[in-house]
């Protein structure tokens, strides 16, 4: 389908209608990813109702993006995945295109179209010219990713970023320098080189390597990277010292990369649950041997013919039990002196005197030729 007027059109509305805008010409990078900018500025009254992005392919034109009341949908096969149109800011409808092939170059149209405050439509369009060129890697640039710097506590997990620009793929290598005019070593085939934890032989002298499809080997600068001996933990102890209106409120990050609230390190933490642990398996313990403590006293009457003492005898217990009231007890019966300020301690003294003179009746009944033996069974705790 042919279009007319695709680099120049008159245009025939007021000076009050939206206007689109981006630049004349985009670079992306092959194998890379580009933002294709369009943007205009909302109006009143004006509401958007269709966004469209073309390529011009010779004389004729083709949809390969078309956002309506329907939602976003993407006509062509091969820009799948690989395309997407801004829509959380208003007014900005740019496309972003991932993945750039050699083929994907060409004239780009951004074309709008709204709803106007009198019930008619406006259609504005912009055409950008979009090239996708191989470029090389540029020279890499290290950082990391802590506020100390290069210089950081000896137990502090840190890494070391090496980042170069150009069409990808990208492959990195980092290399420690050697004293004596030795040769680099070298350490890493990655762009991060992560010590967990650093410890002070990782100190030295350090630098990255970039290399790309297109261009030659680029080489990053030199980096001092400094492991002082004091520890981590002995920083942050030295520091409340130094600084104690310091707000400890704030989130640390130990040298296993936790991030433990309220400052405190995490072996702190770790000591803190131990010892609560301890105190509560002590408290139960406590518990458990007052309560075997509590085991009832048995007394143990005996009667047998003293001729037969050694073969069997008739038995009589009863239980007295030294703390403690039950419902299940049965209840004593009363007596006349009961000193006792303490009710379960009173109705100890009523068994006993009970049994005593239950004994006292017990020896006026037995025959002469039996034998009375009382025997205590003492309690164990």
């Amino acid at each position: 389908m042919g279009r007319q007027c695709l680099f120049q059109c008159p245009h025939p509305f007021p000076s009050g209608h939206p206007i689109l805008e981006g630049p004349e010409s985009v670079i992306g990078p092959w194998k890379g990813d580009v933002n294709i900018p369009c943007t205009y500025g909302p109006l009143k009254g004006y509401t958007q109702v269709l966004v469209k992005w073309l390529v011009q392919r010779g004389s004729n034109s083709v949809t390969i993006f078309l956002r309506d009341s329907s939602g976003d949908h993407i006509q062509q096969a091969k820009y799948r995945r690989r395309l997407n149109v801004s829509y959380e800011v208003p007014g900005d409808v740019s496309l972003q295109l991932n993945t750039l092939e050699m083929d994907d170059r060409g004239h780009y149209i951004c074309e709008v179209t709204w709803n106007t405050p009198d019930g008619t439509q406006v259609v504005r369009e912009k055409i950008i010219e979009f090239r996708v060129q191989k470029l090389p890697v540029s020279k890499p640039t290290v950082t990391t990713g802590s506020g100390y710097g290069f210089t950081v506590p000896q137990g502090m997990r840190i890494s070391l970023q090496c980042q170069a620009r150009g069409s990808p793929p990208i492959s990195y290598i980092w290399y420690k320098e050697q004293t004596n005019n030795l040769e680099p070593i070298r350490v890493a085939n990655l762009s991060t080189l992560l010590f967990k934890p650093a410890v002070v032989a990782n100190s030295g002298s350090y630098f990255c390597t970039a290399k790309g499809r297109v261009g030659s080997e680029q080489r990053s600068d030199i980096v001092k990277f400094v492991v002082k001996g004091e520890s981590l933990t002995s920083q942050l102890l030295a520091t409340s010292i130094v600084n104690p209106s310091r707000n400890w409120t704030t989130e640390v990050s130990d040298y296993l990369g936790n991030t433990v609230a309220g400052g405190l390190p995490i072996f702190a933490i770790i000591l803190i649950i131990s010892l609560c642990c301890v105190v509560v398996i002590t408290m139960v313990y406590i518990m458990l041997c007052r309560k075997t403590s509590q085991q009832e006293h048995v007394y143990e009457v005996s009667r047998m013919p003293s001729s037969e003492a050694s073969d069997s005898g008739e038995t009589m217990r009863v239980a007295i039990y030294t703390s403690g009231c039950s419902s299940d007890e049965p209840a004593p019966r009363a007596l006349d002196n009961n000193y006792s300020d303490d009710p379960c301690l009173g109705q100890e003294y009523q068994i006993i005197a009970q049994i005593n003179g239950d004994y006292a009746r017990l020896l006026h009944t037995v025959p002469l030729d039996y034998e009375i033996l009382g025997n205590e069974v003492k309690s164990v705790c």
